[in-house]
């Protein structure tokens, strides 16, 4: 499986499913579309929809 990544739009903050994100309880592995859908970037706040994946 190839993990993917994702950036938020607003602050540049990135999400990289092979890393999850443990502090918050994302454990590493998660896919995008697992992690719920009210979480919010650690960052700025902003929601999910203001995420995009990128290619590294």
């Amino acid at each position: 499986m190839e993990f993917k990544t994702y950036m938020c739009l607003i602050c540049g903050w990135v999400y990289d499913e092979a890393a999850g994100l443990p502090e918050e309880g994302i454990a590493p592995g998660t896919l995008w579309k697992d992690v719920p859908i009210n979480w919010t970037c650690p960052e700025c706040g902003a929601r999910k929809e203001d995420f995009e994946m990128m290619a590294i």
